[in-house]
């Protein structure tokens, strides 16, 4: 028998490997949100919940999909970020069906709307949602590069998506939702990932007339004047939407990314330094005459101070969050033995961090944000792997975007800067954000499996001879 050895063959071990990998962390991330559900209804109920065996079933179904995908038409990518986006993803559901149990939200919901529906079943029909578009992505994006064709397309559906909240009625203060009938979407969580491409399309283009610099100044390197033209109009774009739609969140979001991005394309300094005075200087101005705006810089300066005065609600939300925190300690009070649910009706939404502080400890919410750290790295990862520089920007983009996200939402949460009312990936309940980030890891899993890919091997000369190996 003679096995021939070549490059096609050694570099197509590597795939096998990778998805094995895959599958085992996989199973590890579905047993730990199992796990998580049954302490749930053990601490609560005393007994192990009822619905433990469908949710079990329901999260391997959906994990195993994802994943036989994966296997056969991206088997060279990361086999981390698909297991991180599932455990993620079960925790989240763990979560939100933990409040959902809560005498409290579920007595203040009969109150305010005269009956009270669970979400955490409603998250899992997002999470089937977000699945099947992952799986739609890797089937129909066969190569990254094709997004850079629809580069300016790009930026007009980013547009669209941006302005259409500006047409419906405003919820909590902030115009960010599309409404048609009995169903609604947050379109900001889709900007983020069309305006990624945009981004990268543009910047691959333009990133020499960007990069150079007419002077030097306080040791930055200043861009020319006609230069300034990009980052003015995206700075622009984040104060109108900012104002028209009072959504700080997005606002920041949209021009974080085109900074992180500007930098990375063209390495000046100078483009932080602009993007973080210019960001400054926006969110102050827009923030003294915007009532909803300096209601949330208010609560962030002082929420005690307003507790009883603030008609808005939002003292006493980042208050008791602050005291979840508190009171959660170092190793938490335990799954369900919280009073997290004492924030309200965005429990589960934009403050689901603070059942994770006081129920899980700070060693939990550690390791939380761990997780979301490493799908950041394995992100930056692809990026520098990537062969062209439409799928190195796209990637840093993407991770970019996801990092911002994650910054934004912990940090409002936990005080360091003002709440702005955006959702935690994965794991807060809302559909728009839960498939769109399902998308984002589907497009960050067909960069890696391209950039991964053994190049073809070359066709042999018609003298040469492939080497043999012959086993007696």
């Amino acid at each position: 028998m003679s096995v021939v050895t070549n490059t096609t063959t050694i570099g197509a071990i590597d795939a096998p490997s990778r998805r094995n990998t895959e599958l085992g962390l996989m199973a590890f991330a579905i047993g730990i949100s199992v796990f998580a559900y049954a302490n749930v209804g053990l601490a609560m109920d005393g007994e192990l919940p009822s619905g433990m065996l469908g949710y079990g079933l329901g999260l391997i179904l959906l994990g195993g999909v994802a994943h036989f995908v994966v296997r056969k038409f991206a088997p060279y990518a990361d086999p981390l970020l698909l297991p991180l986006a599932t455990l993620l993803n079960g925790l989240g559901l763990v979560l939100i069906w933990r409040l959902d149990q809560s005498p409290r939200l579920i007595q203040r919901a009969e109150t305010l709307f005269g009956g009270f529906t669970p979400d955490a079943p409603k998250q899992l029909m997002y999470s089937a949602i977000g699945v099947a578009l992952f799986v739609a992505v890797l089937l129909a994006l066969k190569d990254h590069r094709i997004l850079q064709r629809y580069t300016y397309i790009s930026m007009v559906v980013a547009l669209v998506l941006l302005i259409a909240p500006m047409f419906f009625p405003s919820v909590n203060g902030a115009k960010i939702w599309v409404t048609l009938g009995p169903f609604s979407i947050q379109p900001g969580e889709f900007a983020k990932i069309v305006i990624a491409v945009f981004f990268s399309g543009y910047l691959m283009v333009k990133r020499d007339a960007l990069a150079l610099a007419s002077r030097r100044f306080m040791g930055l390197y200043l861009p020319r004047g006609r230069d300034l033209g990009p980052i003015l109009v995206i700075w622009g774009l984040s104060i109108l939407i900012l104002v028209f739609e009072t959504d700080l969140g997005t606002s920041l979001l949209f021009f974080g990314l085109f900074v992180i991005m500007l930098y990375v394309a063209t390495e000046r300094t100078s483009w932080i330094v602009f993007g973080l005075l210019m960001s400054a200087a926006g969110a102050v101005g827009v923030a003294t005459f915007e009532p909803h705006v300096q209601s949330r810089v208010n609560a962030w300066a002082d929420p005690f101070a307003c507790y009883t005065s603030d008609t808005s609600g939002a003292c006493e939300q980042i208050a008791n969050a602050i005291m979840s925190f508190g009171s959660g300690g170092t190793l938490g009070t335990g799954w369900g033995q919280g009073n997290s649910d004492l924030i309200g009706f965005a429990a589960n939404a934009d403050f689901i961090l603070s059942t994770v502080g006081e129920e899980l400890g700070l060693a939990g919410m550690m390791a939380v944000l761990l997780i979301y750290g490493l799908i950041v790295e394995r992100g930056v990862r692809t990026a520098l792997a990537a062969r062209d520089p439409f799928g190195k920007l796209l990637a840093i983009g993407l991770s970019g975007a996801f990092a911002i996200q994650v910054f934004v939402v912990a940090g409002g949460v936990m005080g360091l800067i003002p709440l702005t009312g955006m959702t935690m990936p994965f794991l807060a309940a809302g559909g728009s954000s839960v498939i769109a980030n399902w998308a984002l890891i589907g497009v960050l899993i067909r960069i890696s499996d391209t950039a991964r890919r053994p190049a073809p091997a070359p066709a042999p000369s018609s003298d040469a001879e492939m080497t043999q190996v012959v086993r007696p």
